[in-house]
Protein backbone atom coordinates (compact mmCIF):
# COMPACT_ATOMS: atom_id res chain seq x y z
CA UNK A 1 0.00 0.00 0.00
CA UNK A 2 2.76 2.03 0.47
CA UNK A 3 4.48 2.10 -2.98
CA UNK A 4 5.41 5.34 -4.78
CA UNK A 5 2.75 5.01 -7.63
CA UNK A 6 0.20 5.53 -5.17
CA UNK A 7 1.90 8.52 -3.11
CA UNK A 8 1.79 9.93 -6.81
CA UNK A 9 -1.71 9.28 -7.37
CA UNK A 10 -2.89 10.94 -4.06
CA UNK A 11 -0.91 14.06 -4.57
CA UNK A 12 -2.33 13.86 -7.69
CA UNK A 13 -5.46 14.44 -5.76
CA UNK A 14 -4.20 17.43 -4.09
CA UNK A 15 -3.10 19.23 -7.33
CA UNK A 16 -6.62 18.76 -8.75
CA UNK A 17 -7.86 19.88 -5.65
CA UNK A 18 -6.43 23.11 -5.68
CA UNK A 19 -7.46 23.60 -9.50
CA UNK A 20 -3.74 23.65 -11.33
CA UNK A 21 -5.01 23.16 -14.21
CA UNK A 22 -7.48 25.17 -14.58
CA UNK A 23 -6.84 27.00 -17.74
CA UNK A 24 -6.64 23.54 -19.77
CA UNK A 25 -9.95 21.29 -17.83
CA UNK A 26 -12.17 19.38 -20.07
CA UNK A 27 -15.33 19.54 -18.47
CA UNK A 28 -17.85 16.25 -18.87
CA UNK A 29 -21.62 15.91 -18.38
CA UNK A 30 -23.42 14.68 -15.39
CA UNK A 31 -25.54 14.28 -17.39
CA UNK A 32 -27.53 16.62 -20.61
CA UNK A 33 -29.27 19.10 -18.44
CA UNK A 34 -26.50 19.03 -15.07
CA UNK A 35 -23.82 21.23 -14.46
CA UNK A 36 -20.31 20.72 -15.31
CA UNK A 37 -18.16 18.62 -12.97
CA UNK A 38 -14.91 17.12 -12.71
CA UNK A 39 -12.08 15.78 -10.66
CA UNK A 40 -9.69 18.53 -12.10
CA UNK A 41 -9.51 22.18 -13.47
CA UNK A 42 -12.41 24.67 -12.70
CA UNK A 43 -14.91 22.08 -11.86
CA UNK A 44 -12.81 20.33 -9.25
CA UNK A 45 -14.20 19.25 -6.14
CA UNK A 46 -13.52 22.18 -4.02
CA UNK A 47 -15.56 24.00 -6.17
CA UNK A 48 -18.77 21.80 -6.67
CA UNK A 49 -20.82 23.37 -3.54
CA UNK A 50 -20.66 26.57 -6.54
CA UNK A 51 -21.36 24.70 -9.79
CA UNK A 52 -24.68 24.74 -9.24
CA UNK A 53 -27.49 25.58 -6.36
CA UNK A 54 -28.44 22.03 -6.35
CA UNK A 55 -24.45 20.90 -5.07
CA UNK A 56 -24.58 23.57 -2.38
CA UNK A 57 -24.70 20.85 -0.08
CA UNK A 58 -20.55 19.47 -1.38
CA UNK A 59 -19.55 22.81 0.40
CA UNK A 60 -21.94 23.40 3.10
CA UNK A 61 -23.21 19.76 4.25
CA UNK A 62 -21.74 18.69 7.70
CA UNK A 63 -21.84 14.93 7.00
CA UNK A 64 -20.20 14.41 4.13
CA UNK A 65 -17.68 11.15 2.61
CA UNK A 66 -15.01 9.88 1.95
CA UNK A 67 -13.56 10.24 5.18
CA UNK A 68 -10.64 8.57 7.28
CA UNK A 69 -11.99 5.79 8.77
CA UNK A 70 -10.43 5.36 12.22
CA UNK A 71 -10.88 5.75 15.89
CA UNK A 72 -13.67 3.25 15.37
CA UNK A 73 -15.57 1.65 18.34
CA UNK A 74 -16.89 -1.07 18.93
CA UNK A 75 -20.45 -1.35 17.05
CA UNK A 76 -23.31 -3.85 18.32
CA UNK A 77 -23.81 -6.95 16.67
CA UNK A 78 -24.96 -5.88 13.28
CA UNK A 79 -25.15 -8.64 10.26
CA UNK A 80 -24.60 -7.80 7.00
CA UNK A 81 -25.95 -10.36 4.41
CA UNK A 82 -25.79 -10.01 0.78
CA UNK A 83 -28.59 -11.96 -1.60
CA UNK A 84 -26.62 -10.89 -4.79
CA UNK A 85 -27.43 -12.98 -7.64
CA UNK A 86 -26.18 -13.16 -11.40
CA UNK A 87 -27.56 -10.60 -14.04
CA UNK A 88 -27.44 -9.89 -17.26
CA UNK A 89 -23.64 -8.10 -17.78
CA UNK A 90 -24.65 -3.87 -18.48
CA UNK A 91 -21.29 -1.92 -18.22
CA UNK A 92 -21.83 2.38 -18.67
CA UNK A 93 -19.11 4.32 -19.18
CA UNK A 94 -20.43 7.50 -17.64
CA UNK A 95 -17.00 9.87 -18.26
CA UNK A 96 -16.55 9.92 -14.18
CA UNK A 97 -15.99 6.31 -13.69
CA UNK A 98 -17.11 2.79 -14.89
CA UNK A 99 -20.27 1.53 -13.55
CA UNK A 100 -21.98 -1.99 -14.14
CA UNK A 101 -26.22 -1.62 -13.67
CA UNK A 102 -27.90 -4.22 -11.50
CA UNK A 103 -31.38 -5.47 -12.39
CA UNK A 104 -33.99 -5.96 -9.29
CA UNK A 105 -33.73 -8.79 -7.80
CA UNK A 106 -30.41 -8.63 -5.75
CA UNK A 107 -30.23 -7.43 -1.60
CA UNK A 108 -28.19 -6.57 0.89
CA UNK A 109 -29.53 -7.04 4.54
CA UNK A 110 -27.81 -4.39 7.12
CA UNK A 111 -28.95 -5.19 10.66
CA UNK A 112 -32.16 -6.24 9.63
CA UNK A 113 -32.85 -3.39 6.95
CA UNK A 114 -33.45 -4.89 3.29
CA UNK A 115 -31.88 -2.24 0.34
CA UNK A 116 -31.71 -3.37 -2.89
CA UNK A 117 -28.63 -3.24 -5.70
CA UNK A 118 -29.07 -0.86 -8.23
CA UNK A 119 -25.24 -0.51 -9.29
CA UNK A 120 -21.64 -0.36 -8.49
CA UNK A 121 -18.66 1.79 -9.43
CA UNK A 122 -15.41 2.04 -9.19
CA UNK A 123 -12.65 4.84 -8.10
CA UNK A 124 -9.34 5.50 -8.29
CA UNK A 125 -7.14 5.57 -5.43
CA UNK A 126 -9.61 5.02 -2.92
CA UNK A 127 -11.44 7.41 -1.62
CA UNK A 128 -11.80 6.30 1.89
CA UNK A 129 -8.88 5.50 3.58
CA UNK A 130 -8.49 3.22 6.78
CA UNK A 131 -6.45 5.08 9.45
CA UNK A 132 -4.83 6.90 7.09
CA UNK A 133 -4.03 3.93 5.06
CA UNK A 134 -5.19 4.58 0.85
CA UNK A 135 -5.75 1.69 -1.05
CA UNK A 136 -4.88 1.57 -5.04
CA UNK A 137 -8.55 1.11 -5.62
CA UNK A 138 -12.21 1.39 -3.89
CA UNK A 139 -15.47 -0.39 -5.60
CA UNK A 140 -19.18 1.35 -4.73
CA UNK A 141 -21.94 -0.97 -3.99
CA UNK A 142 -25.01 1.13 -4.09
CA UNK A 143 -28.56 0.03 -2.69
CA UNK A 144 -31.63 1.71 -2.64
CA UNK A 145 -34.83 1.00 0.00
CA UNK A 146 -38.58 1.06 -0.69
CA UNK A 147 -38.30 3.95 1.28
CA UNK A 148 -35.83 5.87 -1.21
CA UNK A 149 -32.56 5.57 1.55
CA UNK A 150 -29.36 5.14 -0.31
CA UNK A 151 -26.72 2.39 2.04
CA UNK A 152 -23.79 1.74 -0.07
CA UNK A 153 -20.83 -1.07 0.58
CA UNK A 154 -17.24 0.02 0.05
CA UNK A 155 -14.61 -2.57 -0.93
CA UNK A 156 -10.98 -2.03 -1.27
CA UNK A 157 -8.91 -2.99 -3.74
CA UNK A 158 -5.24 -3.76 -3.55
CA UNK A 159 -2.42 -5.07 -6.16
CA UNK A 160 -2.31 -8.60 -6.02
CA UNK A 161 -3.90 -11.62 -8.26
CA UNK A 162 -6.02 -10.93 -11.04
CA UNK A 163 -9.85 -10.90 -10.61
CA UNK A 164 -11.80 -12.85 -13.38
CA UNK A 165 -14.73 -10.87 -12.88
CA UNK A 166 -13.03 -7.70 -13.41
CA UNK A 167 -11.36 -8.93 -16.05
CA UNK A 168 -15.31 -10.01 -17.57
CA UNK A 169 -16.26 -6.09 -16.96
CA UNK A 170 -13.01 -4.64 -18.79
CA UNK A 171 -12.99 -6.62 -21.85
CA UNK A 172 -16.82 -4.90 -22.16
CA UNK A 173 -15.89 -1.59 -21.50
CA UNK A 174 -17.81 0.80 -23.80
CA UNK A 175 -16.54 3.86 -25.17
CA UNK A 176 -17.37 7.20 -23.18
CA UNK A 177 -21.18 8.06 -22.05
CA UNK A 178 -21.58 5.06 -23.72
CA UNK A 179 -23.52 1.58 -22.80
CA UNK A 180 -22.17 -1.81 -23.35
CA UNK A 181 -25.44 -4.54 -22.58
CA UNK A 182 -24.02 -8.04 -23.52
CA UNK A 183 -27.19 -10.51 -23.17
CA UNK A 184 -24.98 -13.48 -23.28
CA UNK A 185 -22.99 -12.41 -20.87
CA UNK A 186 -23.63 -12.87 -16.83
CA UNK A 187 -22.26 -10.84 -13.40
CA UNK A 188 -22.58 -11.46 -9.81
CA UNK A 189 -21.45 -8.77 -8.06
CA UNK A 190 -20.91 -11.53 -4.99
CA UNK A 191 -17.42 -12.41 -6.76
CA UNK A 192 -16.38 -9.23 -5.82
CA UNK A 193 -16.79 -9.30 -1.82
CA UNK A 194 -14.40 -10.35 0.33
CA UNK A 195 -14.41 -13.37 2.57
CA UNK A 196 -14.71 -11.95 5.60
CA UNK A 197 -17.62 -9.50 5.99
CA UNK A 198 -16.68 -7.54 9.23
CA UNK A 199 -17.07 -4.03 8.32
CA UNK A 200 -17.08 0.15 9.46
CA UNK A 201 -20.23 1.70 9.16
CA UNK A 202 -21.26 5.53 9.67
CA UNK A 203 -23.60 8.17 8.16
CA UNK A 204 -22.03 10.00 4.93
CA UNK A 205 -22.94 11.15 1.75
CA UNK A 206 -22.74 10.62 -1.73
CA UNK A 207 -19.07 11.35 -2.71
CA UNK A 208 -20.23 13.02 -6.00
CA UNK A 209 -22.64 16.08 -6.38
CA UNK A 210 -24.95 16.56 -5.30
CA UNK A 211 -23.51 15.25 -2.58
CA UNK A 212 -26.41 14.22 -0.55
CA UNK A 213 -26.16 13.20 3.04
CA UNK A 214 -28.37 10.88 4.70
CA UNK A 215 -26.13 8.32 3.22
CA UNK A 216 -25.57 5.01 5.44
CA UNK A 217 -22.03 3.91 4.39
CA UNK A 218 -21.09 0.33 4.95
CA UNK A 219 -17.15 -0.29 4.35
CA UNK A 220 -15.60 -3.63 4.50
CA UNK A 221 -12.69 -4.39 6.18
CA UNK A 222 -10.95 -6.85 3.98
CA UNK A 223 -9.67 -6.16 0.81
CA UNK A 224 -10.40 -7.77 -2.32
CA UNK A 225 -7.47 -8.03 -4.76
CA UNK A 226 -7.04 -7.03 -8.71
CA UNK A 227 -3.45 -7.26 -10.91
CA UNK A 228 -1.46 -4.56 -11.48
CA UNK A 229 -2.14 -4.59 -15.59
CA UNK A 230 -6.34 -4.78 -14.36
CA UNK A 231 -5.77 -1.10 -12.17
CA UNK A 232 -3.38 0.18 -14.97
CA UNK A 233 -6.57 -0.11 -17.33
CA UNK A 234 -8.95 1.41 -15.20
CA UNK A 235 -5.90 4.61 -14.47
CA UNK A 236 -5.81 5.02 -18.34
CA UNK A 237 -9.49 5.63 -18.60
CA UNK A 238 -9.66 7.83 -14.90
CA UNK A 239 -6.23 8.08 -13.76
CA UNK A 240 -8.17 10.38 -10.49
CA UNK A 241 -11.69 9.83 -9.66
CA UNK A 242 -11.67 10.57 -6.22
CA UNK A 243 -13.06 12.96 -4.04
CA UNK A 244 -10.69 14.26 -0.93
CA UNK A 245 -11.21 13.19 2.12
CA UNK A 246 -13.59 15.35 4.29
CA UNK A 247 -13.51 15.93 7.87
CA UNK A 248 -15.67 13.15 10.11
CA UNK A 249 -16.44 16.01 12.10
CA UNK A 250 -17.18 14.05 15.30
CA UNK A 251 -19.44 11.52 13.58
CA UNK A 252 -19.17 8.05 15.23
CA UNK A 253 -17.74 5.42 13.57
CA UNK A 254 -18.21 1.72 14.45
CA UNK A 255 -16.65 -1.69 13.94
CA UNK A 256 -19.09 -4.60 13.18
CA UNK A 257 -17.33 -8.27 13.37
CA UNK A 258 -18.82 -10.33 11.54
Amino acid sequence: MGTPKLFLKIAAIALFALGILLACSTFILAGEDSPHWAYGGAGNPTRWGRLDPSFATCAVGRDQSPIDIGNAVVGAPAAIEFNYTPVPLVVVNTGHTIQVNYVEGSTVNIDGEEFELSQFHFHTPSEHVLSGQAFPMELHLVHRNVAGKLAVVGVMIEEGITHPTIDTIWENLPEETETSAIDRLTINAADLLPSSKTYFSYTGSLTTPPCSEGVKWNVLEEPIQVSEEQIALFENLYPVNARPIQSANGRMIERHVN
